[in-house]
């Protein structure tokens, strides 16, 4: 067992370190570094979803200590905006592959759980692109109590680290939202669509959390995800999330990091029905094609009248990342019995339109139009696979606004959209 600050021993110049996502990451150890920046040249910390706003992400140690995101969240959103980190455009499938074969991956510094009796540390709430690295990657572990226990494959032996530390903080919580009416709208209409049995991806926030508690009544449902949180493990409980009918690890929950309230980690720590995977493999299109009636469900920002959606900009300016979304929507399109839905509000909170006659010019689309199946808001489902440009934009301008469905009829007529 080490200090914190050994970890400075380990890092050489122009080092590119890997840290996984949230709770994954290791604060003592991040802190060690910017308290000795001065002994750094050249470092860099590779993280997507930051769990907080650092010195570091925000320029202080220019030269010395820079961070560089795969998915813009609250901790370096900012620093984005102010330039002072960097953006990589990336698949969360694919994050792995990048930082094999884009950086150095020097060394990957993790929170984990203490080790076991058998000298095995969990990396608990995360396996992501982190447990990918596993037997490829020196290891910096902050080992700490409050960490669940988690299974799958994001284990790592005491003989496997290049060092660890002890750490004993509590795990940051996300609370669950509260959805409105727009919300559970939304909800209501999903959820008429998935059918006992079937296997979810579904991500973390108001709609996704409205949609879980719609699918009480739902039976044998699987869960194949990239975040899990308090909603799955609710139905768990119920019985309604059992995994029965899956293909791929039946009778496991899978996914590749976890965020929620503290209850929900409490659950997670020795629940062997969790199986935690890289997400290599848990969000390769190829792999998620392989579970029957896989329903995939998203949220996105804007969609054009051709079925372009994009989902990581708000007025123009970024505001996340691609993530998974098209590698779950790629994949469903290719499951027996599978759809993907993009949920949005029909309109933002000042009134504007989500539902655009073509994206601006500075809007970078996240999910093609030829991979878009289903797109909803709480004026209903219009569905795009297999339907004509202009049957598309017919079918998107009846679920927006009712305020501004003859505008963009007009637009759209103006614009050869629609006949």
């Amino acid at each position: 067992m080490n200090a914190p600050t050994d970890v400075l021993d380990l890092v050489r110049d122009g080092a590119d370190l890997i840290v996984p996502i949230r709770n994954g990451e290791p604060h003592t150890v991040i802190d060690a570094l910017e308290a000795h920046a001065d002994r750094l040249t050249g470092v860099r910390i590779h993280q997507m979803d930051p769990a907080r706003e650092r010195p570091y992400i925000n320029g202080k140690y220019p030269g010395r200590l820079t961070h560089v995101s795969y998915y813009l969240g609250p901790g370096c959103r900012q620093a984005y905006w102010n330039g002072t980190c960097e953006l990589v455009p990336a698949h969360f499938s694919e994050v792995p592959l990048l930082l094999r074969e884009y950086t150095r991956h020097s060394l990957v510094l993790a929170a984990s759980t203490m080790p076991d009796e058998h000298g095995y540390f969990s990396l608990g709430t995360n396996a992501d692109y982190a447990a990918a690295l596993i037997g490829e990657v020196p290891f910096f572990l902050e080992a700490n109590p409050c960490m669940p226990r988690t299974f799958g494959q994001n284990q790592i032996h005491v003989s496997q680290v290049a060092g660890w530390c002890v750490a004993d903080y509590p795990l940051q919580e996300t609370m669950p939202a509260v959805p409105d009416d727009r919300d559970t709208r939304i909800a209501e209409l999903v959820a008429e669509r998935v059918p006992d049995g079937a296997c979810l991806q579904i991500g973390v926030g108001r709609i996704p959390d409205a949609l879980l508690a719609e699918l009480a009544g739902h039976r044998d449902l699987g869960v194949h995800t990239e975040a899990m949180s308090d909603g799955v493990m609710h139905l768990a409980e119920q019985g309604v999330v059992t995994g029965a009918r899956k293909k791929l690890h039946r009778d496991k929950h899978v996914a590749t990091f976890c965020i929620g309230t503290r209850r929900f980690f409490d659950w997670l720590d020795g629940n062997a029905s969790v199986a935690m995977l890289p997400v290599d493999w848990v969000n390769d299109p190829r792999v998620v094609a392989r579970e029957p009636a896989m329903m995939s469900i998203n949220a996105t920002s804007e969609v054009d009248l051709m079925g372009q959606a994009a989902s990581e900009t708000i007025a123009g300016r970024y505001w996340s990342g691609s993530g998974g979304q098209a590698d779950f929507a790629r994949g469903a399109m290719y499951s027996d019995g599978g759809r993907a839905f993009l949920v949005t509000h029909a309109a933002t909170g000042d009134g504007t339109s989500r539902i655009k006659v073509q994206l601006g010019r500075a809007t970078p689309v996240t999910t093609l139009k030829n991979t878009v199946d289903h797109v909803v808001t709480e004026y209903g489902i219009a569905e795009l696979r297999g339907r004509s440009i202009s049957q598309r934009a017919a079918a998107l301008i009846a679920i927006a606004h009712p305020d501004h469905r003859d505008r963009l009829t007009y637009d759209a007529r103006h614009a050869g959209l629609l006949h």
